[in-house]
């Protein structure tokens, strides 16, 4: 009786320490898997961005949901660029999880796994989560709501006496075994201006418990994902269909830095102007792209170019590191780049085009120092508008990445070369939507987005309360402080039980 009695305390004190009288607006600082490139970030390998989004294109552009109750596919990509921490169960023990729009699941390794990475070659541990180690873990079996439920796949493979299980399966060979658990998910949530504190609460969420081909590599390895995709089955729908928060999350990303923020609730400032949402089977956010202007200027394109179909459209994708055009598009839009430079021969560098000043100046140092300073003055800025009048402004120190303190390189690519089948398709990614706060907002079926310095502050609404709290990227309290709680939660339920059973 003694444990049972322990972890009840345990569980009581949890629930008491937790924010009161407000909405979840959680928030999460993010950092980025790979080396950024442009903004004076040199001596990065350009080849590892297009291999990254390569993989990830193969393996997340599918018409389908997360399937439970049986082996199925899933829609979700294990390669994605940012990463934050946060904490799982009762005690919390801390986990690094990709943050990705692009995803639909919530997934980390466990104990016992098979092939599970057990190093990383950006973090310096990887902890499995063990759910027998956890006193609010409780398993999920296929008669429960969460597997059964009419907008999940359940399939006859799941007998009403097992664990709900899934299976992830993707293009390149990778794969993801598991079965979902429920338990405490630990973060942190705004609780006056520029001030958090660690909360928690109950979500469904997969227990990996074998993975293959590049699941189970060091490569950027982490020990989960948490996603964010337009998706019924996210961490953000079970907190609003709990009626926790609404359905809404906004980031900042920072390109010069590399991090950002992450944030669940409602952004009322910086205002942000909206365009619809395409409705579809993906789960992207889709969205109607009208014109693109150079300095201006609109580019003359065939009229049926940004249709929305099964097979093509404008999606947004925090989770790509680049911008991926119809070959038609990429041919004009560099034509009309690099109108004003006749001198200009672009040359290929890792499937990238690329250009070099060094051979046409004396003092190279310093001409080279010069002509970076001044990139968006020798440039045109490029703006893609979307349906509301929505525009989107990419500026030549965006789509211009400079490469080995020698060369610049085109970061638009077109999708035609990629040969993942989407050569129709407009993919915008980090290189675009850095620097701005986006919004994604679910009630209301919109997207936006804003010009805005990543490192300054934001306002977001406490819905029950009415109260408006800002909060940054650079105050934001890391995972360690839920790390630093646990301890002293542990001390004082040791002294009670030992008090009460003396």
């Amino acid at each position: 009786m003694a444990p049972l009695f322990q972890s009840a305390i345990l569980l009581a004190l949890l629930v008491a320490s937790s924010t009161c009288g407000t909405m979840a607006i959680g928030v999460f600082q993010v950092r980025r898997k790979f080396p950024i490139m442009g903004d004076g970030c040199k001596g990065s390998d350009i080849g590892t961005l297009q291999t990254h989004d390569r993989n990830r294109h193969h393996r997340r552009l599918v018409a389908a949901e997360l399937s439970l109750g049986g082996l199925g596919g899933i829609s979700t990509s294990s390669t994605g660029l940012y990463y934050t921490e946060i904490g799982i169960g009762t005690p919390a023990m801390q986990y690094y999880v990709q943050v990705d729009t692009g995803s639909n699941a919530f997934w980390v390794n466990c104990i016992p796994c098979k092939q599970c990475p057990r190093k990383s070659d950006i973090l310096r541990k990887l902890t499995l989560y063990d759910p027998r180690s956890s006193v609010s873990s409780k398993a999920v079996k296929c008669d429960d709501m969460f597997c059964t439920s009419p907008d999940r796949d359940v399939r006859p493979e799941c007998n009403i006496s097992l664990l709900c299980p899934y299976i992830a399966t993707y293009a390149d060979g990778g794969s993801t075994i598991g079965v979902f658990v429920t338990d405490l998910v630990h973060y942190n949530q705004l609780s006056g201006n520029g001030l958090t504190q660690s909360t928690n609460t109950s979500v469904t969420f997969g227990c990996g418990l074998q993975q293959s081909g590049s699941l189970n590599t060091s490569e950027a390895a982490v020990d989960g994902i948490i996603g964010f995709a337009n998706s019924n089955n996210t961490m953000l729908s079970q907190l609003a269909a709990a009626g926790k928060t609404k359905k809404i999350f906004s980031h900042c990303l920072d390109s010069r830095n590399g991090g950002g923020i992450f944030a669940i609730g409602e952004v009322v400032e910086p205002k942000v102007k909206t365009t619809p949402l395409v409705q579809n089977n993906w789960i992207l956010y889709l969205v109607n792209l009208k014109m693109i202007d150079v300095d201006g200027t609109t580019l003359q394109l065939p009229a049926n170019i940004f249709e929305t179909t099964e097979t093509k459209g404008t999606f947004i994708d925090s989770g790509t590191t680049l911008a991926y055009l119809p070959e038609i598009v990429y041919r004009e839009l560099t034509l009309a780049v690099f109108a004003k430079h006749p001198d200009i021969t672009l040359h290929d560098t890792d499937n990238f085009e690329c250009f070099n000043f060094l051979h046409r100046i004396e003092d190279r140092t310093e001409k080279l120092k010069e002509f970076s300073a001044s990139v968006d003055d020798r440039f045109p800025k490029i703006t893609f508008q979307f349906e509301n009048d929505l525009a989107l402004d990419v500026y030549p120190h965006d789509y211009l990445l400079e490469y080995e303190d020698k060369q610049y390189c085109f970061g638009f690519q077109d999708a035609a070369k990629q040969d993942d089948g989407h050569q129709d398709m407009f993919l915008l990614g980090d290189m675009v939507i850095s620097n701005k706060l986006v919004v994604y907002d679910m009630e209301k079926k919109v997207i936006g987005w804003t010009e805005y310095n990543c490192s300054s502050s934001i306002k977001i609404k406490d819905e029950k309360t009415g109260a408006t709290y800002t909060v940054q990227a650079d105050n934001i309290s890391s995972g360690q402080r839920i790390q630093w709680q646990m301890p002293l939660v542990l001390l004082l339920v040791t002294k009670v039980s030992n008090y009460l059973l003396s």
